[in-house]
């Protein structure tokens, strides 16, 4: 959806203060709802486990207690973001830039209840290798966001049986409301589909007990605190790179925009499948418990998805490398932007192929019921060894925005290679 967004507002008049505006808002929204939300991805051990050892009961019941959570997040990022235009007005941001972010970022808050409650439901119909429902409800989705964009970013006029209708031109603010329709949008589309699966398989989820458990929520929130800080610690060093490329102005913000959509794009998928890593490792551990399978099963799993990742995303690095200006220009004539886009897609294809291993390698040990790895792992290599080296390339030897970018492909070299050993010790100990 952000792809998408950022395409048609690099068609509006000023693009580069429209695409750099989107760019801010994006980017602390993601940074709070996927990290705060992320405590919903221990729903993929506790539910696929379950499923795992033939326990639909107690899978039934994690999803319940999945959806009370949801409904809590939410209410802390509500709080959260009710302080976010304040805290805003302080950073050190051109002041256009912010009097259009600040409205965009309100306007993605509409949408958080129903993305973390489509975020709950999508555990469990993955668990239960429900696929398809989820791939038509994405889809459709973008396909509902393209068109709120179209009338909502434009504005248009038109006549009806002699009525004159008209839609104003609500620029970066529309595309925020478009976005936030199409995540409710999202959720109806798979809470229909859950009650039709359930009728279909008689999985038992209308007669499950409605009890909450607060042993069954403190479980949750201690197995997916550790993988949503990990989230939070992960786009948090994009959403600071992104706050720090402000500072140079509309143009290289808007440049960052451009190559941060198509890594975040391209990384979509080796995180999809990191979510699949995660529902079979939990499955093959899950069947463990009743002798059904064996530590080669998981070892399979894991080592699998991890290399469907590192594959596509090779194939990604190659399509940067080779054509960046051709790409940069897909989201906008202007020149500025373009150049302030080339280099960082040729440092972005750099690291596609690590980003790759390591959200794949961090999907196998989430399956494994091990969320803390990932999150040091992260912490240390992003923030310890990335953020410091970005900075002193990027300001120090006025790199400028490439300088922080090398800092995000050493970052993130560093995780593959710990984390795709960390997977490799944790199957000695199963």
């Amino acid at each position: 959806m952000s792809l998408v967004d950022t395409i048609m507002l690099g068609r509006l008049p000023n693009s580069a203060l429209a695409m750099a505006s989107a760019a801010l808002a994006q980017v602390l929204f993601n940074t709070l709802c996927f990290g705060v939300g992320g405590v919903l991805l221990g729903l993929d051990t506790l539910i696929s486990q379950a499923l795992g050892a033939r326990e639909q009961t107690q899978a039934n019941r994690w999803l319940l207690h999945g959806l009370v959570m949801a409904v809590a997040l939410s209410a802390v990022l509500l709080a959260l973001f009710g302080f976010g235009p304040g805290l805003m007005r302080l950073m050190p941001v051109d002041k256009q830039i912010l009097n259009v972010a600040i409205p965009a970022m309100q306007g993605l808050n509409y949408g958080t209840l129903p993305l973390l409650l489509y975020f709950t439901l999508r555990r469990y119909l993955q668990a239960t290798n429900h696929g398809r429902p989820i791939a038509i409800a994405l889809i459709s989705a973008n396909l509902v966001n393209a068109a709120g964009d179209w009338l909502l970013i434009f504005g248009h006029r038109w006549t009806l049986l002699g009525h004159v209708f008209a839609v104003p031109a609500f620029g970066v603010v529309g595309s925020s409301w478009s976005t936030s329709f199409a995540r409710f949008y999202l959720m109806v589309v798979l809470a229909v589909a859950m009650w039709w699966l359930d009728r279909k398989h008689q999985y038992g989820l209308r007669g499950v007990s409605r009890t909450i458990e607060l042993q069954h929520l403190r479980r949750l929130f201690l197995l997916g605190a550790p993988a949503g800080a990990s989230i939070f610690v992960e786009i948090g060093i994009f959403a600071l790179v992104t706050s720090l490329i402000a500072s140079f102005g509309s143009h290289a913000l808007a440049g960052h925009e451009v190559a941060l959509q198509c890594a975040s794009t391209t990384f979509m998928v080796p995180f999809a499948i990191s979510s699949a890593t995660s529902v079979r490792v939990g499955h093959a551990i899950g069947r463990m418990r009743t002798g059904a399978a064996t530590v080669a099963n998981a070892a399979a799993a894991g080592w699998s998805g991890i290399g469907a990742g590192a594959a596509f995303m090779l194939a990604a690095s190659l399509v940067m490398l080779t054509m960046p200006e051709h790409i940069a220009r897909i989201f906008t004539p202007d020149k500025g932007v373009i150049a302030a886009a080339v280099p960082l897609l040729v440092i972005a294809s750099g690291f596609q192929f690590f980003d790759g291993i390591q959200i794949n390698a961090t999907g196998a040990l989430r399956g494994a019921g091990n969320t803390t790895t990932g999150l040091l792992t992260q912490l240390v290599c992003y923030w310890v060894i990335g953020m410091p080296l970005g900075y002193l390339l990027g300001f120090k030897m006025h790199m400028g925005a490439a300088g922080l970018w090398w800092g995000l492909l050493i970052a993130l070299t560093g995780a593959a290679i710990v984390l795709g050993t960390a997977w490799h010790r944790t199957l000695r100990t199963l």
